[in-house]
């Protein structure tokens, strides 16, 4: 590098989609929001980060287009971290429990030892009532009937009036708001900043916009990547979305029951998965449920090829 452009100065890297939307909130449930704060870099920030010489990186969109979609698919993450974001969220304390189970970013959440609680908690229509999943313990699958959800609505309504009745009822007697808060619902909303770096971000996106998430957080997570990533780096969203959102992974052993069952060999398929440990049978010849093999038959399915077994 000569000694021209050695001291040149460099200027800031906006991104002018962002910057409509800074500030903007985003609605989320029936109360809950989120929105930018602040940012710092862009694709053009991971690219000069990989590229430590350039400047600016490379000329042309399509070679720095080429190295994103290399790093992010080879896993190298380090150019991704040269990228933060600063999100204000306002989400239910039940789906907060599980956002803040990711570590990787600073946060700092409203206080009800020193303020008030939010007076707002979320609700549930009654057509949005789920049943427990059978395959997924920690899963739902399907809604109840609309007349069972009006019923739960209506005791949802109740709950929530006699906690807040309660809460208030406290704190105008003088209990020290850290106590008084003991018995709200874990339905009330909160509010945070978050500021994390994009691979961090990307990997939050990846477990949380999963389909088996659960589904209050997961709208969190579809608003946060499709209204806010996706316009702030458009390339390293791409390349997300197809290496990692639409993509299948595979383990050594599916993969070779996948080349056993392209080959037209079936029977040798479903025996290396009895071998495997995977099929097991009840006492009245009922196949037993593995998570593993459900897994995997989901991705047959995807691939439109006939389960072996």
């Amino acid at each position: 590098m000569d000694n021209e452009k050695k001291f040149e100065k460099l200027e800031p890297i906006r991104v002018k989609e962002l910057d409509d939307i800074l500030g903007v909130p985003f609605k989320v449930l029936d109360d809950g929001f989120v929105r930018v704060v602040d940012y710092l870099g862009s694709d053009q920030s991971i690219v000069q980060a990989a590229r430590v010489s350039y400047g600016k990186g490379t000329k042309q969109v399509s070679q720095d287009r080429g190295l994103i979609r290399y790093l992010l698919r080879h896993h190298h993450t380090t150019p991704f971290e040269m990228c933060e974001i600063k999100l204000h969220i306002r989400i239910p304390m039940d789906a907060w429990r599980q956002w803040i189970r990711h570590r990787t970013a600073n946060v700092n959440e409203y206080s009800t030892r020193y303020s008030l609680a939010i007076d707002s908690a979320q609700t549930t229509s009654p057509d949005r009532w789920r049943m427990q999943s059978s395959d997924n313990k920690q899963g739902s699958s399907g809604f109840f009937d609309i007349e069972t959800g009006k019923q739960m609505s209506e005791d949802e309504k109740f709950l929530h009036d006699k906690a807040r009745e309660i809460y208030n009822k406290r704190v105008e007697q003088g209990v020290a708001r850290e106590q008084a808060r003991k018995d709200l619902p874990l339905s009330t909303y909160t509010e945070a900043y978050w500021k994390i770096d994009l691979h961090n971000l990307l990997h939050f996106l990846k477990l949380r916009m999963e389909k088996n998430a659960q589904l209050e957080i997961r709208e969190y997570a579809n608003k946060i990547g499709y209204e806010i990533v996706k316009k702030w780096v458009p390339i390293a969203w791409e390349a997300f979305e197809e290496y990692v959102l639409t993509s299948k992974e595979f383990s050594g052993f599916e993969l070779q029951l996948i080349s056993l069952l392209a080959n037209g060999k079936k029977e040798e398929a479903k025996q290396q998965a009895l071998d495997y440990g995977w099929i097991k049978y009840k006492e009245n010849g009922e196949l037993k449920f593995n998570m593993e093999r459900w897994e995997f038959e989901n991705k047959l399915n995807e691939l439109q090829i006939e389960i072996p077994w």
